[in-house]
């Protein structure tokens, strides 16, 4: 689960005339003044302020200006979360599923989840989508993870528009309809999801549930594999070599190939096509995709 701090709404508690309010706490948060932040939090918390408990818990939670402290960031959640904190019991509840943390319980994550989804956090409808399409091994239910799925979608949650549209193009739990999930990936895509920008890619690039163009299509490719998905990547790799909605580019084509492979979708078949470029054209695709960096995936 990544990081959340866009989504805290603070408020803002009375305060004595020159004390830092939960809104400058704020400020000084998503500015990255964590020192400050943490300084004018922990007062604030401690006063009973359920928004200051929350943020607290979260820079204990990952360590911002401070040492990660998962007990202390579980106190302070608890705290907020009692008092039907919605972003706390999604951080607390994602804390008790995160395998890694040391503190797996997966009812009570499942719990605070919830809690958290049935009160319109759009973060923890999305999550609960995950675990009812079978995150933790459990057994499939599309129908219900579709359902949550469709909830966070509504609120222009990216990562729900791009599981939804991938439910409706397999046709599980929701009608297989292959104009929905155009619809729901091209928004996700938009929103700067790489994996959507790959299924939509192709989508666009045969015509399926959407105006047919091969260079368009293309395009959303490249957008994905610049991210870093290897799929894209690979898929670029043949429209390169191919000149299937691009210019044939056989040093391009070998890049994106390289990169493919090195991230485990290997290509034997371009290996072979490629394997006649000289040695020359060799070393120009070796040293750019060398030099290649992933474009910084930025959800909106």
């Amino acid at each position: 689960m990544k990081h959340i701090a866009a989504v805290l709404a603070l408020l803002i508690l009375a305060a004595p005339a020159g004390a830092a309010t939960i809104e400058d706490v704020r400020k000084a948060y998503e500015a990255g003044d964590f020192a400050v932040a943490f300084q004018d939090a922990r007062p604030l918390a401690e006063a009973g302020d359920i928004k200051a408990m929350t943020l607290l818990g979260l820079m204990y939670r990952w360590g911002d200006g401070i040492d990660t402290d998962t007990d202390e960031a579980m106190f302070w959640l608890r705290r907020s979360a009692e008092k039907n904190d919605a972003e706390a019991q999604l951080a607390l509840g994602m804390i008790y599923l995160d395998e890694t943390a040391g503190r797996f319980d997966y009812d009570e994550g499942e719990s605070l989840l919830r809690r958290a989804a049935e009160a319109g956090l759009a973060d923890a409808q999305f999550n609960m989508g995950l675990l009812r399409a079978g995150a933790f091994g459990n057994p499939p239910e599309f129908t219900l993870a579709a359902e949550w799925f469709a909830k966070a979608a509504a609120q222009d949650h990216a990562g729900a528009m791009y599981n939804l549209g991938v439910l409706h193009l397999e046709g599980q739990g929701v009608e297989k309809n292959a104009v929905a999930a155009a619809k729901l990936l091209g928004a996700a895509a938009a929103k700067g999801n790489p994996d959507a920008m790959l299924d939509y890619g192709v989508l666009v690039f045969r015509g399926e549930g959407v105006q047919q163009s091969e260079k368009i299509g293309a395009q959303w490719l490249l957008l994905s594999a610049k991210r870093g998905n290897v799929i894209a990547q690979n898929r670029v790799a043949r429209l390169f070599a191919f000149g299937k909605g691009v210019e044939a580019n056989a040093i391009e084509a070998m890049k994106w190939n390289i990169l493919a492979t090195r991230g485990g979708r290997g290509d034997p078949e371009l290996d072979t096509m490629l394997s006649s470029l000289s040695a020359a054209e060799k070393a120009k695709a070796e040293k750019q995709a060398d030099a290649f960096k992933p474009v910084e995936t930025k959800v909106k």
